[in-house]
């Protein structure tokens, strides 16, 4: 029994911290307790294996949470905030480090969980006068269109910011983040609004599926991310000679 103890992952964590344990023990840990008939680290892989990964669990509602069979609200609800914790925890490090987002690599990293969302969402992150992270809120759950974002929306947060610079980030929940003639619009649109508040549009990042679309520069890239605090992303050259014209009009150097 008492080696039994050992193997748990509460004693393991305790015993060897929590950077020694897999996804699925600190999970478990989340979850406390299995149901009859089945323990909390199948339980646990059982869950992880349903949505993924770690991200799929952040991505994921707590209704869906809940209809896995032996999670329940209670498990979810505590399941949910814990990974949400870890979330911002990131965002925090991010403001009060100062983050700099000169590359469209580290806007992907920071809005990574997006890659999931079965909603077209939108956000923006606002900068100063030195690309440094001032905050970020999303401001449309729908469907990406000219009458849904508006230029208003996408600055009043920013001007509360006192922001000198926006970035544009949304996604495509087909997985291809190739820029639609919406896409394109609306990215003249909130340039040509910022031009006239003297709050610059950045860059326009599209999230998909292991890949996302920079507007700045003008193509797709391939990314990987390990989960960790890093992370690599190269350029897939696959770029849009459509938009590399209205790119041009819509986000000048």
């Amino acid at each position: 029994m008492r080696n039994m103890n050992q193997d748990m992952p509460r004693e393991r964590l305790l015993t060897n911290g929590a950077e020694a344990l897999s996804d699925s023990e600190l999970v478990a840990i989340l979850l406390r307790t299995g149901t009859r008939g089945t323990d909390v680290m199948t339980l646990s892989r059982s869950l992880l294996s349903r949505f993924g990964s770690i991200l799929g669990l952040l991505a994921a509602d707590v209704d869906e949470l809940a209809r896995v069979k032996g999670i329940g609200i209670a498990k979810a609800v505590a399941l949910k905030a814990s990974l949400e914790i870890g979330h911002r925890v990131f965002r925090e490090l991010a403001n009060v480090t100062g983050a700099t987002l000169k590359e469209p690599d580290s806007v992907y990293y920071m809005c990574s969980d997006m890659t999931l969302m079965k909603n077209e969402t939108v956000r923006v992150i606002s900068l100063d006068t030195k690309l440094n992270y001032c905050g970020m809120t999303t401001v449309s759950v729908g469907t990406l269109d000219t009458s849904v974002v508006h230029p208003r929306e996408v600055y009043r947060y920013a001007i509360s910011k006192s922001a000198a610079a926006v970035i544009l980030v949304h996604n495509h929940p087909s997985g291809d983040p190739k820029p639609s003639a919406a896409d394109d619009a609306v990215t003249r649109k909130i340039t040509d609004a910022g031009e006239a508040l003297g709050i610059k549009l950045v860059d326009h990042v599209i999230i998909g599926r292991g890949r996302f679309y920079s507007y700045a520069a003008r193509k797709q890239f391939l990314v990987e991310v390990n989960h960790g605090l890093s992370r690599r992303s190269s350029g897939d050259g696959e770029e849009r000679a459509e938009t590399e014209e209205s790119c041009e009009a819509c986000l000048s150097d």
